[in-house]
């Protein structure tokens, strides 16, 4: 069995995600989300699909990116 990078949680069906060259162990998408995902620079959720930038900085949407 594995271990989640995130919970720390012992799981038979954990798998790895590697991103920059770094590999995580994870037992739900949720775990590799709330450790992996961006967050958005003006209200702070995790970005999960495409998002938007602007100046460098990552938005969650384009409302979020013109405040």
């Amino acid at each position: 069995m594995a271990i989640c990078d995130q919970c720390g949680n012992d799981y038979d069906k954990a798998f790895t995600l590697t991103q920059e060259g770094q590999t995580h162990t994870f037992d739900s998408f949720e775990c590799a989300i709330a450790k992996l995902a961006p967050s958005c620079a003006t209200c702070g959720t995790r970005i999960i699909g495409h998002g938007t930038e602007r100046d460098g900085r990552t938005y969650c949407c384009n409302h979020c990116a013109d405040h």
